[in-house]
Formats: structure tokens, sequence, C-alpha cells
């Protein structure tokens, strides 16, 4: 199944209100010579200014409202003051952290400057694939330089409609940076922005180019590595370079040390890994989206300088951020499944009440702790409707599908009677695992998804004709949504994706 990509324009929360002065907290960890490169300190609320109260009442409007969230982590002044995880997700996995790769790519863009690699942002990308033929060149396109790039004003033929247009048929292309070398110019580069999740590919070409290295590869030598990041998944194109634009994933707690070296503009145990004029012309409003009022973009990042401290944030589709504000000395970290952090980010705010250190809280704490408990664990049990007749003639039988999108071939559904039912989905070349789909409103979880994460599967007779199958990649983002009807020997499959990054599909079957 194709992985779904889509730009989001939301920040992840507007901190509007603080109390005290908008300046750095004291005690920061990098002033206090102690840096989170083999674990994190963690910390009560109360010791960092915050009200463990307040942050308890995130937990019942994402329960109330059945967000979609992952995780949420907190650190402020330097200590982990939340580290929280919804099931079916667990602490101890990785999560796609779907755009926020390309802030990623652009500060190794900004390390290899540091290095020398690359001459500065002003360098021209053409010069760095000398040994290519590039088609459509022209004065535009000989001026398109590493900053165009990183701020997205390339000028080149990229669009982002249509779940990302460009980025699709730059995938369905043999060789991904030729693609996006031989797009045509449709502006001088720097004149406007479009979001071009490809631009962001050719900067991860421009990074093996100068260092000799996939990006990957390079960010464990100079970046993960000295972070104590030792776990990452970060694919490449069949070239071997490294998607620029998406699909790194790390664990929340290893995101919030990339968030922790940008709030400390790129310094770490006394080592500037990322230049510090670097990481000062980052967070820069450099180019205007016109998304959202007041949303801004630098190098690789989001930059919102008209709130009340201001922000920044790599973000990603479904849910995904490190949201920095400097003012406060905090770092926030959102995953999830398709959600807007904007409502639960609104908390934060308000459980920041002072710079200093409050009383201790053991009534908020406790309860605190207790929602961090319950958000582990999956919902409650609900008795199973009677199958109907229909569930014994499918079972076990499988439905080939019509040439689509998705890449769905087949699909085998077995109902053996109980609480769960057995899945399997042929996808392209590859036939996924039989999978247990619950169908008493607990998802079950089984192994070996996509980079090895879970995969969680429920399921519901609507009608005597039609099974609705909610499919779960929880740690890769997508959540598909299947509702199969059986009419004879046929099947007719309505699909969507919940963050809208597919769009809708009609898909048609037939038994074999």
């Amino acid at each position: 199944m194709r992985h779904a990509r889509r730009i989001a324009v939301v920040g992840a929360f507007a901190l509007a209100g603080l109390a005290g002065a908008s300046r750095p907290l004291p005690g920061a960890v990098a002033q206090e010579g102690h840096w989170p490169t083999h674990g994190w300190r963690r910390s009560s609320p109360e010791a960092q200014g915050m009200d463990s109260r307040v942050l308890s009442e995130a937990f019942d409007l994402i329960r109330q409202r059945k967000i979609a969230i992952h995780s949420l982590t907190i650190v402020r002044n330097g200590y982990l003051v939340l580290d929280a995880y919804f099931w079916p997700f667990q602490d101890d996995l990785r999560h796609d952290v779907a755009s926020v790769t390309k802030s990623v790519t652009s500060t190794l863009v900004g390390v290899a400057i540091g290095r020398h690699d690359l001459s500065g942002v002003t360098q021209p990308v053409l010069g760095l694939f000398g040994g290519r033929t590039v088609a459509n060149r022209d004065a535009w396109k000989q001026g398109l330089t590493i900053e165009h790039l990183l701020t997205m004003t390339s000028g080149l033929d990229c669009h982002r409609e249509h779940g990302e247009i460009t980025l699709s048929q730059m995938m369905g292309s043999p060789d991904w940076i030729q693609f996006m070398l031989d797009l045509p110019m449709v502006a001088e580069p720097g004149s406007r922005f479009e979001y071009c999740s490809g631009g962001m590919h050719l900067l991860s070409g421009v990074i093996t180019q100068a260092t000799g290295m996939d990006a990957l590869d390079f960010a464990r030598r100079e970046l993960l590595g000295p972070l104590g990041i030792a776990r990452a998944d970060w694919p490449a194109d069949r070239q071997g370079i490294t998607h620029g634009w998406g699909d790194l994933h790390l664990q929340p707690r290893d995101m919030a040390k990339i968030g922790y070296l940008w709030l400390n503009g790129g310094r770490w145990e006394g080592r500037q890994l990322v230049p510090a004029d670097w990481m000062r012309a980052a967070v820069q409003v450099h180019s205007h989206p016109g998304f959202s009022p007041g949303q801004e973009y630098g190098y690789g990042l989001w930059i919102y300088p008209d709130r009340t401290p201001p922000e920044f944030e790599g973000l990603g589709r479904g849910g995904q951020r490190i949201s920095v504000v400097p003012a406060k000395n905090l770092v926030v970290i959102f995953t999830g499944g398709a959600f807007e952090p904007g409502d639960i980010g609104s908390f934060i705010g308000r459980a920041i009440k002072s710079d200093q250190r409050l009383p201790e809280d053991p009534t908020g704490s406790a309860r605190l702790a207790a929602a961090l408990h319950k958000a582990t664990r999956p919902p409650a049990a609900q008795p199973v409707a009677p199958a109907p007749a229909l569930a014994g003639l499918i079972s076990g039988r499988s439905y080939a599908l019509d040439a689509n999108s998705l890449d769905l071939e087949s699909f085998v559904l077995t109902f053996p009677g109980g609480a769960e039912a057995r899945l399997q989905l042929e996808l392209g070349d590859r036939r996924d695992a039989l999978r247990p789909v619950g169908l008493d409103g607990v998802p079950r979880v089984s192994s070996n998804g996509r980079f090895g994460l879970p995969v969680a599967v429920s399921g519901a007779w609507e009608s005597d004709s039609t099974f609705a199958l909610d499919y779960d990649e929880v740690g890769n983002i997508n959540r598909y949504r299947f509702r199969m009807t059986f009419v004879d020997d046929t099947v007719t499959v309505e699909f969507a994706e919940k963050s809208h990054a597919l769009g809708e599909a009609r898909l048609r079957g037939r038994a074999r």
C-alpha cells in the first residue's frame, strides 16, 4: 500500500497568556553541563514551573474526543516532565515523523556547510550535479541555489495539489533526482513559496554529492550519533538517496533531543554540531507560505514570529511535531495518527504557571500518573453482534480487485466465530501478514508491519452485506478505512485514509 503523505499547515500550539517573563529559564541543561545524550533527567512538572492538574486535563480531552494521538513528550528547562504513550503505540517504538524529516534534512545541510563540505547556502545546485545532463536548463535554473530549496522558493514546476502530485510523479520515475533536476522552471528562484517535497529530496542528493555519504549515514556520524540516537530508520530511493522529505522514523524522546539541539542553537556537550549562525538563520523568516496567518518559513522550519512568545517547529502530516519555544526553554513532541495538536497544546500553555519552581502537588501528580497509566491501556471490549449468514459464505475466499492506485490486489477475510476474524492483504508484490481483526471494539495488534512496526485492525458488520474494516499502521501514521459490500461473487470496496492523504477510492473485485 503506497505510503501516504500530505502537508500539515496548522501550528502545534499557540502559547498565549503564559505567566512569567519571556526570557530563557534559569538552569537550562546547557548551562548546567548536563546533556541528555544517554537519557533524559526526569522531573515533576511542578519543579519546572508547570501544573500537573492542568496537564492531566489534556488527557480528559483526548479520551472524550477520541483524539488519535500516539505520544506527547514535554521537556522544560532540560528535564523530561511528561512522556506519555497512547495505546496501541508504545514507548519503545519508533514513529514516522513525516515532514518533520524536512527539518532534519535542512539541519544536515547546515552541518555540511559547517564542515565545509558545502560552501554555503548561495552555492548553485546544478554545479553539484555536474555529471548529469539536465533538461529545461535556463538562466533561472542556473541561478537555483541551496537556499532556494531550503526555503521552498525554488521556482521549479512543483505542486502540492491532489495529494502532492509532483511527489507522486517523482516516485513513479526511475531516477528521482533526475526527475527533479529536469523539471521546468515556472518562476524566478526566490520569488515565491511553493511547498515542494521533491525539493527536499533534491537537498538529500546535495548532501550525498557533497559528503559522499547518504543522508542517514551522514546523520549517524555527525548528528544522530553525537545526540545518542542509536535507533533510526530512513529509507532511500533506488539510487541510494535518502528520502529528504519524509519517512524518517525516530522514538519520541529522540525527537526531543533534536528539538533540544535546536533550542540550544546547535550546541551539544560543548560541541557546535550545527553552526550557530546557521541555526540563527534557520529560525528567521525567509519565505511566506500564505497557508495560515502568522505562519512563516525558515530553513526547513515553520516559524511563528508574532506569537507571544515566538516559537518554531518541524511539522508533519498526521500530527507529528517538534515544537520549540525558546523564551520558555520548552520543547514539545507530538506524534499521532491524523490529528491536529492545537487543542492539546492549549493545555500545555496553561500548565506553564511560572519560571520558578512551584510547590509539589501530590494530588495533581497522582491524577496525572493515573492518566498516564490509563493511556497505555486498550479500550474495554464490547459485546459482539451475531454475524450475518454472509460471513460464512465469504469466509476464507480470496477476492481479486481491479487494478488501482493503492496497489491492493486481493484480500481474504476469515470468520472462525467469536470476537476475532482474520485478514490477509496482497499488496503489489508482497503478501501482508495474516492479521487478527478485533470484532469487539478492541483493535487486535500484530507485529511486522512496515519498518517492523505493529498494525492494529478492527472491524464490524454494518449490515448483512457490508463489513467495515479499520487498518491502523500506528507508528507509520496511516489509518485506512475499508467498507466492503458483497453481492454474489462480487465486492465493492470504499476506501479512505483518515488523514485524507490518499483521498477516497472505490474499488471493485470478484471472488477467485
